[in-house]
């Protein structure tokens, strides 16, 4: 999922998220506590919620905000209430409780919302990973109870996936998973991971999960990743990924291609007339696009961002495509050696 905070995918024009030819997202992300915030719910209702607002057509997933309640941890306390927080914004208090989680998110309207968890830091002390982990279930109770005694507002289904929480510890990850199956949601989400703690311990959380959790229904690995990081996971049995690495990355000049990655603004690309990529964007140059990027032009982190979340979209669609067909795990190693190839 193209990662779109505010109500957008940073720098790319929705034209280019649906078009065919192009990257052609079959949904999006964006975010409770930044849409929360600004435009705010008032206008959101006004607008018919974000699919009126931002004239998106397709599903969206709003995260909880319990991400971004985690990062802000010099400026907010938490209690079994909820949380209380500054906004980044301009300093004004607020209190994010489980209900208000799920009410703001009947307001903004996504197809996809998620319940309210703490995020357990890494690394964490056993002790403290089983409070937070306790805590996201009481939360998730709530979040429930919310859930189900309100309505959607705008004439379309929404659907409550929970967080499986319990950071690298096996112990507390396997009860997690087994506590939220107890609320047999459409759909399951593991939190927590890609936080600073090993690939082996992502992978090895990820793996004991996905053999707990129903393979019917979508697991949603939040937060990841690189290209190898969700092939991997791919294997491992995971369906659905969130990250701004593809246009973050592509704004900062880091380039994913099917031949490897680059950095655009290296000099060895300044007379290089081949295209940025000859399957993916045979359209503009890489002198072309390192020019913009040297000259300060804005189109230079667009067509980066372009780029990269064309290659995100395609690189799981061939996963799909080599699943069917079933050669994933021979294509996946041979598809890595070439991808992770860094050409400076």
């Amino acid at each position: 999922m193209p990662v779109g905070t505010a109500g957008t995918v940073k720098g790319v024009h929705r034209n280019f998220l649906i078009h065919q030819d192009d990257i052609n997202a079959d949904i999006i992300l964006g975010n409770t506590y930044h849409l929360y915030l600004r435009p705010g719910l008032d206008v959101l209702k006004k607008a018919g919620g974000i699919h009126g607002f931002s004239n998106w057509n397709r599903p969206v997933l709003t995260d909880s905000g319990g991400y971004q309640v985690y990062s802000l941890s010099g400026t907010r306390k938490l209690s079994d209430e909820g949380v209380k927080f500054a906004s980044h914004i301009d300093g004004s208090p607020h209190l994010f409780t489980p209900e208000k989680v799920i009410d703001i998110q009947r307001i903004i309207g996504a197809d996809i919302i998620m319940a309210f968890d703490e995020c357990t830091p890494y690394p964490c002390t056993f002790s403290d990973a089983q409070k937070s982990m306790d805590l996201t279930h009481r939360w998730l109770d709530r979040c429930c109870k919310r859930f189900y005694e309100t309505e959607p507002l705008y004439g379309h289904d929404q659907a409550l996936m929970p967080i499986i929480q319990g950071s690298v510890y096996d112990d507390l990850r396997k009860q997690s998973a087994e506590y939220v199956l107890n609320h047999d949601a459409q759909g399951y989400a593991i939190g927590g991971l890609s936080v600073g703690e090993s690939h082996e311990d992502m992978y090895r959380i990820t793996e004991l999960l996905c053999e707990i959790l129903p393979p019917e229904k979508p697991r949603y690995l939040m937060g990841v990743g690189t290209p190898e990081n969700i092939l991997h996971s791919i294997s491992l049995g995971i369906d659905m990924f969130d990250c701004v690495m593809p246009t973050r990355n592509g704004r900062n000049g880091t380039i994913f291609t099917h031949e490897g990655i680059i950095n655009i603004k290296n000099k060895q690309w300044a007379d290089d007339f081949s295209p940025l990529d000859s399957l993916l964007c045979p359209e503009y140059s890489k002198a072309y696009v390192r020019h913009l990027f040297q000259s300060g032009e804005m189109l230079g982190p667009i067509l980066g961002s372009i780029q990269n979340l064309r290659f995100y979209l395609w690189l799981v669609r061939q996963a799909r495509q080599r699943i069917l067909v079933g050669d994933f795990h021979i294509w996946k190693q041979s598809i890595l050696k070439t991808v992770n190839q860094k050409r400076s």
